[in-house]
């Protein structure tokens, strides 16, 4: 198991080369995430009576690209970077330096959404219903190419699972991205599908709802055995570290959401 995950890993981050152009694995992701979630999202709209035109489904798409890359890029400068943007700030346009932030990239999302809805004339909290059915299809997508790139990686473990990354040192790892990529993947579409499937659709807000309540839940559970940034560390009592301090507000936010939306029980009409 550990010398097929280690090969897993050691794929090349690069997927395709053409002279001078490079297509990342990461980049793909990116694409087919968005395309993917799209359509998810818009066969559940279509299942909700809801119609969207073509330049509907375009300025949300739009709205969604330029929220997740500003606010991922933005949230890791913020989250992450620690003083180092501060000092340096034209590194934040430099997107090899550094990397991006899920927490970040949802902040932004949201705030593309509520753009989006005012533009498309669909409820706020439909739309981003709609994204939380969908968002998982990324979290998949973009956890699979951090383990081929080897990035992200875990404490170090001697389950026979563990798998030796290339600038982690000589000891085996527990591959947390693929712990994240079936959590908060696999699982959290599989429950966001059925909760959608519904006849009639749920309340407003609940699928994003849950969605913030399992995502936060899944995070810190994985947070657990995930290696901290080196420059940040554990942020108190050698175990809390930023990812953890991120997720707690969007259980805190999702358990409330939820609550709210039994409460209202604001129907799709």
């Amino acid at each position: 198991m550990a010398s097929f995950l280690s090969s897993l890993a050691s794929v090349d981050p690069v997927a395709l080369s053409v002279g001078p152009f490079s297509v990342h694995w990461y980049g793909l992701a990116y694409i087919c995430g968005v395309a993917l979630g799209v359509a998810l999202s818009y066969y559940f709209a279509q299942r909700w009576g809801l119609s969207f035109t073509t330049d509907d489904l375009l300025t949300i798409i739009l709205c969604l690209l330029v929220g997740i890359v500003v606010g991922g890029r933005l949230g890791y400068c913020v989250f992450y970077g620690g003083s180092y943007y501060w000092l340096h700030p034209l590194k934040i346009f430099a997107l090899s330096v550094g990397g991006m932030s899920f927490h970040g990239g949802f902040i932004g999302s949201v705030l593309a959404g509520l753009v989006a809805s005012r533009w498309v004339d669909v409820p706020f909290l439909t739309l981003i219903d709609l994204g939380a059915i969908s968002a998982p299809i990324g979290l998949f997508l973009g956890r699979l190419t951090n383990f081929i790139n080897e990035e992200l990686w875990g404490r170090v473990t001697s389950l026979p699972w563990g798998v030796v990354f290339a600038g982690a040192g000589s000891l085996p790892r527990h591959p947390v991205q693929l712990y994240e990529a079936l959590l908060e993947g696999v699982v959290l579409l599989v429950v966001m599908v059925i909760l959608a499937r519904r006849i009639p659709p749920p309340p407003q807000g609940t699928l994003f709802g849950w969605f913030l309540t399992l995502y936060g839940s899944f995070r810190m559970m994985t947070e657990l055995v995930r290696e901290p940034d080196a420059h940040l560390g554990f942020l108190a009592g050698g175990w809390l570290t930023m990812g953890m301090v991120l997720s707690i507000p969007m259980i805190i936010c999702g358990i409330a959401l939820l609550v709210w939306s039994k409460k209202h029980a604001t129907m799709l009409e």
